[in-house]
């Protein structure tokens, strides 16, 4: 969600950063368990949107049918492939980005999400995460700062500052137009970031995204513009 125009784009750019997903903590089922499962929130402070997000990766098979259901045993999702003899391990779910938070949460409220799976080899996947309603407060920019322009295209370490209890920030730099951009998840203490040598262009305009992540994996996302120097 972290821009209008390519928030779902995981497009690791030429800096070959990996993009790595906060877990939440999943229980072992009595017949097998997933890998991994998120739920979560993210909100845009500009955009004044959020969004609810699952995140499920199966056992090594993948799987032919999932369900989760919230709170009082509403399914709010159900995916099948029944087609398909390999099936699918990993799926990354979003929900409309209404621009009032209280839409998201009433339809998906805080609590126990409950996964079930079964794979192409007839193994049953079991699995709980809690989704929790709280945002993490945001991170505040130091450098650059909004709308600077002759940042220098090949020598550019972002700066911020972060409220306490936040668990890890990810860090997203793209070029409008462009399909390329660079996202990092980096843990809370860290304060700067070096932008990969060769990634911006001279005389660009860059929008820079960080999002705080909490504990439970709420994440709340500040942005801003900055361009780079023309080329002498």
């Amino acid at each position: 969600m972290i821009t209008k125009h390519c928030h779902n784009g995981w497009f690791a750019a030429a800096a070959a950063l990996s993009v790595i997903a906060f877990p939440m903590k999943t229980l072992a089922a009595e017949n097998g368990k997933f890998e991994q499962l998120s739920v979560y929130l993210e909100r845009n402070i500009q955009d004044k949107d959020a969004e609810m997000k699952f995140e499920v990766t199966g056992a090594s098979d993948g799987f032919t049918a999932l369900t989760v259901s919230g709170p009082g045993e509403r399914k709010v999702v159900d995916v099948r492939t029944p087609d398909s003899k390999l099936g699918i391990r990993k799926l990354t779910i979003e929900s409309p980005e209404p621009a009032d938070d209280r839409i998201v949460k009433a339809d998906f409220p805080a609590g126990a999400y409950r996964f079930e799976g079964n794979t192409s080899k007839g193994a049953r996947l079991r699995g709980e995460a809690q989704l929790s309603h709280t945002f993490p407060e945001p991170a505040a920019f130091e450098f650059p700062k909004a709308g600077q322009k002759d940042i220098p295209a090949g020598d550019l370490t972002l700066r911020w500052s972060v409220p306490k209890g936040i668990e890890s920030c990810v860090i997203v730099i793209e070029q409008p137009g462009s399909p390329y951009e660079i996202r990092a998840l980096v843990p809370a203490s860290t304060r700067t970031f070096t932008v990969p040598k060769g990634f911006l262009r001279a005389g660009q305009a860059y929008t820079l995204a960080i999002g705080t992540v909490a504990k439970d994996g709420n994440r709340s996302f500040i942005e801003t513009d900055f361009t780079t120097a023309r080329g002498r």
